[in-house]
């Protein structure tokens, strides 16, 4: 679809080729609410993890709030400056935490896991258990955010060329490294015992095995990696939000001046201090109601954006054979159809199963859990309307929504 459809919107550019602009205003809304749900509550993740640091290190109880707050601040920063110094950060945080993990994976290696190397727990009786379902669901999360190779386009050298190969790139390479690192810490605890070491203390898992056979050192470095590794996904979140607004601003469905581009660092930057301010309040809140930073700003506030990302690649799969259906092309049945009806379905599939197993995402009520699920659709709804007045409103805004861009 990148090689067709050149605006910065990405998915929600795609949406309206396939389905329509009404449908396409409304997976833009899903968006932009669903990444902002997904990076503001990372932030009491990072909260979380720096408390957890602290301790580890240095024996000494943090707040959380504080790590969050200047956590917001160091990615509102990261967002103002130019794609070029996001790139560089982003790369070094990567190469820290993927080294670490691979210095993992190489000590279990070496001496050869709790009882020899083993793949049997690639093996179907192993794989097909109860609660697969389940764990596929998290699975699916994990990928999130792959089409940002999409909405920096713009900013790409060669984008017809370049796009594609990133995407298939980091989607293949996450899927094997993910795998491979997984399959490790197995090895290192036995495929009989592992199940009992995550069921006793699912937070300690990775560092007790690197502790076993890389040393205590290694895991003081990964605890900081994961504060690091937060950090990442933060910054990778922003820009994409920032990127998302500046697209919707420039269509005239967000005020203009979201769409201002720093004279000197070339980046969205009101759009990112809009963001970091609706980040700001929304920590500030859940803080001093006294909630949990991962037990509830996390995952109360991640959830909806979850369910509002698959929604969103749900309309984009389905998207994908509609706009072939009617333009000439010289792609194969393989990318056309096949390949995003299977998406669609696999998607579908893993919406369910997180309805089906919120409880085990969240930990709250019916009564919370029923409002989490039900977010998406509203944002949803509430887009298709907006494309209704729109297009009764303003329907030159509407005409042009999701066009293809003129240089």
């Amino acid at each position: 679809m990148s090689r067709h459809v050149r605006s910065g919107g990405a998915f929600y550019a795609f949406i309206t080729r396939g389905l329509g602009r009404s449908v396409g205003i409304g997976a833009a809304l899903l968006a932009l609410v669903g990444y902002n749900g997904m990076e503001i509550g990372v932030y009491g993740l990072l909260g979380s993890a720096g408390q957890d640091t602290a301790h580890a290190l240095f024996g000494t109880d943090v707040p959380w709030l504080p790590i969050s707050l200047a956590g917001l601040l160091l990615i509102g920063y990261g967002g103002y400056r130019s794609i070029d110094f996001g790139a560089k950060v982003l790369g070094v945080l990567l190469v820290a935490e993927t080294g670490i993990l691979v210095l993992l994976a190489g000590g279990v290696l070496i001496k050869g896991g709790a009882h020899g190397l083993s793949l049997a727990s690639f093996e179907p009786g192993n794989v097909l258990v109860p609660g697969t379902a389940a764990v596929l669901a998290f699975a699916f999360a994990a990928f999130t955010g792959f089409e940002s190779t999409v909405i920096y386009r713009r900013e790409a050298r060669d984008p017809q060329r370049t796009v594609p190969r990133a995407t298939y790139v980091a989607v293949g390479f996450l899927g094997l490294f993910y795998a491979f690192i997984v399959w490790t810490v197995i090895q290192a605890f036995g495929d009989a015992e592992i199940a009992g070491a995550a069921g006793k203390n699912p937070g300690e898992l990775f560092f007790t095995a690197i502790t076993t056979y890389v040393g205590g050192w290694a895991a003081d470095l990964m605890h900081v990696f994961i504060v690091t590794s937060v950090l990442a996904s933060l910054l990778a979140f922003h820009n994409a939000i920032n990127r998302y607004a500046l697209a919707l601003a420039e269509e005239g469905v967000l005020p203009k001046a979201l769409g201002r581009i720093h004279p000197r660092h070339g980046s969205p930057y009101v759009a990112g201090l809009a963001q970091t301010v609706l980040g700001a309040v929304v920590v500030l809140a859940f803080a001093a109601a006294g909630a949990d930073p991962y037990g509830q700003l996390l995952l109360w506030v991640n959830t909806p954006g979850m369910i509002g990302l698959f929604l969103l690649q749900l309309l984009a799969a389905i998207a994908v054979p509609c706009y072939f259906r009617r333009v000439r092309h010289q792609e194969g049945a393989l990318r056309t159809v096949v390949a995003p009806v299977a998406a669609a379905v696999l998607l579908a599939t893993a919406i369910v199963l997180v309805v089906n197993h919120i409880d085990l995402f969240t930990g709250a009520s019916p009564t919370v859990n029923t409002v989490l699920i039900v977010t998406a659709p509203a944002v949803f709804a509430t887009g298709l309307a907006l494309a209704w007045w729109l297009r009764r409103q303003r329907p030159d805004v509407y005409a042009d929504f999701a066009a293809e861009p003129t240089e």
